[in-house]
């Protein structure tokens, strides 16, 4: 396998066994320690500092080795590398330490490091040697400010007016450096697609685009991808749950200790909530947003860091100011400037009654006083009521002359969409930015445009800085060192990952976990707002009075004869039942559900016939005792006339006690059949579910149903290895290096392995009206660009002749193994 910068190339010996993909992969793993994690803070610091500060930290550099930073101590000294990280055993450092050798153990003279003290270190270097971010041993004088500053921009040069664009040229033209090239128009089409809405372009838009003469085609793009508020939105909800540390699942939630914010925060994307808002109704929130404050209650005891007075104050700090204040919620800080007293006066504003002040988990007998932490813009009245107080706070964090708070949002888009922030880490944004300018003249612009984040997003996506050629980097120089000269090559996520090969296979999920409704009102192309669908089915059981009282465990086949003039272009429906369900037309088994409270869609794919069709659905209620129970079935098909025709339960549905066998044939024919019954009253579930239904319905009328996405669904064990948090900490920066974990999961995992066999299934029986050639439709498809005539060689050889499923997995897999694939370039 090879990649180069701006390309890539399938060669022959890399497709004619797979297996070398793998190993390229798994070597490309660093070794991961799985032991309990190191606490850099409180672990490692104060053995460096009392061991080896003397001759390593601050301005000290001994043999010309420093350890004031991460990439000081990876850099090594005179004498080579120091530390090897995952490699505790071969790492020069730890061997000194061990050593009895007076020539060259460390330290050289006094007491030496104990052992558990080493075994300490080890484990660090073994994990990976995790830093704080932003830390040094010895801090640099460097204050951010606070007030927003107003920037002159310089002259534009060669007609780049984009103001991004004329800082940028500034800053390489101070730094005798070349500016870098424009990439391609197919590259500049998956990058964006990929940054804005998360998804890869299709080979139809790829032609569109590539045919478009019109010099604004890119700015157009841009403005469009953001303009489609359900994609845009399903792709940065990912970035909001993690910063927002919102999820579906986990720690806090079947106890009842943790509560989503999923719907509010859905709605508010889609609706592109002014930022300043959005963060005043989630400091100050209606009982919507009001998770994110509340934080997870653990059970039993905690230590005093982590009670929900205190997770408040270091969840505000971290999401809308980039503060770390969790070092200050134990001790004054070592890594910046922030003391316990201010960690606790925050935490103050959201306690309901008076707080203790804990050092180190230990009471100092001092109540915490409500405080804000920039007394120059205003101060909280500590004597308030919390709701009082909470809205001083939403206030204060979202006051104009705050520019913190907006600095801090558009260096994470900038991170997002560039690979690197201004100021980077974005958690440590007491440092000092590699362009101040920048930094500051976007933090004033999204004022300036109503604190509206896609305009920021289009501000950046326009800029030549956007799209110029990208650079990959091995490790990245801190913020002392940092030149900027042009975008990073970043690896998708696991959303992002997951989401592509969906596209790709037709795998993606018939449901969601997540408790939105899909939809925002469409405008045809006349600009009018379509009118939404109304719901024909009606909810049916075997009794009337099933929404009052079913019998526990009763199950019932209900059955429709629907003859078809012809088979439909399209079919997509939607189903739910109460509590479970499996699906068959005309015998073939299409999906099964068992939980009550979720609505899934239902993609026929060619099940439907011309003439009869058998609609079966196996409906069971459970419980162990008396309870509701109810079906309700909805589709649409497109037909090749061009009319609609519905399939929906009514009272002309029958059904059976009976039950098919697993392939949805009877082992005897019923004899028993009877009409359904409309239940009598359905609120017990529409209320609930319809909105849902009426979502789909109103895609599929237009034309299609939105693909379930990776953000809306709960995380699998591959979503965890590629990198998707549990979210029970804020994340703002998931890691960019790959893990044993990724690498055995991508090379070996089940859960993938089943996708790319459905896709091979699905990718073999395509319509005769698509005469693209597989192999072309899927470079076009991942890559955006169409295979080298070289690559069509090897393409050929894993096909055949004659493609069969297993031939057609080992082209996916060869395909999305590929480093093309897997990074935004």
């Amino acid at each position: 396998m090879t990649w180069q910068h701006g390309e890539s190339t399938m060669t022959r010996s890399n497709a004619s066994t797979l297996l070398t993909i793998a190993t390229l992969i798994l070597s490309a793993a660093p070794n991961v320690s799985h032991g309990a994690e190191i606490d850099f803070a409180h672990d490692i610091v104060p053995i460096v500092k009392k061991h080896c500060g003397q001759c390593h930290t601050g301005d000290k550099k001994q043999g010309g080795f420093s350890m004031n930073t991460r990439e000081l101590l990876l850099a090594g000294g005179e004498v080579g590398k120091a530390v090897v990280p995952g490699k505790a055993e071969k790492s020069d450092l730890i061997q000194r330490l061990k050593s009895n050798d007076a020539t060259v153990q460390m330290p050289p003279e006094g007491n030496r490091v104990p052992a558990e003290q080493i075994a300490l270190l080890s484990a660090w270097i073994d994990a990976g040697i995790k830093w704080e971010d932003g830390f040094a041993f010895k801090a640099t004088a460097y204050e951010p400010p606070l007030k927003p500053r107003r920037v002159e921009l310089p002259p534009a040069i060669n007609g780049r007016q984009n103001p991004v664009d004329r800082i940028i040229d500034a800053y390489l033209a101070g730094h005798h450096i070349e500016r870098p090239q424009l990439v391609s128009d197919p590259v500049f089409l998956r990058r964006v697609s990929l940054d804005l809405i998360g998804l890869l372009p299709s080979s139809e838009k790829l032609a569109e685009f590539d045919a478009n003469q019109n010099p604004q085609k890119r700015s157009d793009l841009v403005h469009g991808l953001l303009n489609d508020d359900v994609a845009y939105t399903e792709h940065w909800l990912t970035f909001w749950n993690d910063l927002l540390r919102n999820d579906y699942t986990g720690t806090g939630f079947i106890t009842g200790g943790r509560k989503q914010i999923t719907t509010w925060l859905y709605r508010s994307l889609v609706e592109n909530k002014p930022y300043d808002q959005f963060v005043r109704e989630l400091i100050a929130p209606a009982a919507e947003s009001e998770g994110y404050i509340q934080g997870i209650r653990w059970r039993g005891d905690v230590n005093s860091s982590q009670t929900v007075e205190v997770q408040f104050a270091q969840s505000v700090s971290q999401s809308f100011l980039g503060i770390n204040m969790k070092c200050a919620s134990c001790h004054d800080s070592f890594i910046d400037r922030w003391k316990l007293d201010e960690a606790y006066g925050l935490a103050a504003i959201y306690a309901s009654q008076p707080l203790e002040i804990h050092r180190c988990d230990k009471p100092i007998d001092r109540k915490a006083k409500a405080a804000w932490i920039f007394p120059e813009l205003g101060q909280i009245d500590a004597n308030a009521t919390q709701p009082e107080r909470l809205k001083q706070l939403a206030a204060l964090m979202t006051h104009p002359e705050n520019g913190r708070f907006t600095r801090t949002i558009v260096n994470r888009i900038w991170h997002r969409l560039m690979g690197r922030g201004i100021v980077h880490p974005v958690d440590a944004m007491h440092t000092e930015p590699w362009s101040a300018d920048l930094l500051d003249y976007l933090a004033a612009n999204l004022v300036e445009n109503g604190y509206d984040l896609k305009q920021t997003m289009a501000l950046i996506c326009t800029s030549d800085a956007y799209q110029a050629q990208t650079r990959s980097l091995d490790t990245l120089p801190d913020a002392a060192t940092f030149v900027f000269r042009g975008p990073i090559a970043r690896r998708m996520t696991a959303e992002q990952f997951l989401d592509s090969i969906w596209q790709i296979t037709g795998a993606a999920p018939t449901k969601v976990d997540a408790q939105v409704v899909r939809l925002k009102p469409a405008k045809q192309a006349d600009g009018a707002t379509r009118p939404e669908v109304a719901l024909k089915s009606q909810w049916i059981w075997s009794n009337s009075n099933a929404s009052a009282s079913a019998a526990a465990g009763e199950t019932a086949t209900f059955r429709r004869i629907v003859k078809l003039p012809a088979a439909p272009l399209q079919a997509i429906g939607v189903i739910t039942c109460d509590n479970e369900y499996t699906l068959y037309v005309n015998g073939r088994k299409l999906q099964a559900d068992g939980n009550w409270e979720t609505v899934e869609t239902v993609q026929f794919e060619g099940a439907l016939k011309a003439g009869a069709n058998e609609i079966l659905i196996v409906a069971k209620n459970g419980g162990e005792s008396p309870n509701p129970a109810a079906l309700v079935f909805e589709a649409v098909l497109r037909m090749p006339d061009k009319t609609e025709q519905s399939i929906i339960t009514n009272a002309e549905w029958e059904w059976t006690a009976s039950v098919p066998e697993g392939n949805g044939k009877f082992k005897k024919a019923p004899t028993d059949w009877k009409a359904a019954a409309i239940v009598e009253n359905p609120g017990v579930w529409s209320g609930r579910v319809n909105p849902e239904m009426l979502a789909i319905l109103t895609q599929a009328a237009g034309g299609s149903v939105r693909m379930v996405r990776a953000s809306l669904v709960k995380s699998d064990a591959l979503m965890r290895s590629l990198g998707r948090p549990n979210r029970d900490q804020i994340v703002s920066m998931r890691p960019s290096d790959l893990t044993t974990l990724e690498a055995i999961d991508l090379a070996n995992g089940q859960t993938l392995a089943d996708d790319l066999a459905k896709g091979a299934q699905t990718l073999l029986s395509r319509p005769a009206t698509v005469t693209e050639p597989l192999g072309v439709w899927l470079f076009r498809t991942a890559y955006s660009r169409n295979p080298a005539p070289e690559e069509l060689t090897v393409v050929h050889d894993l096909l055949g002749d004659k493609p069969d499923e297993q031939r057609v997995q080992d082209l996916l897999w060869a395909i999305i193994m590929q480093p093309e694939f897997q990074f935004v370039r």
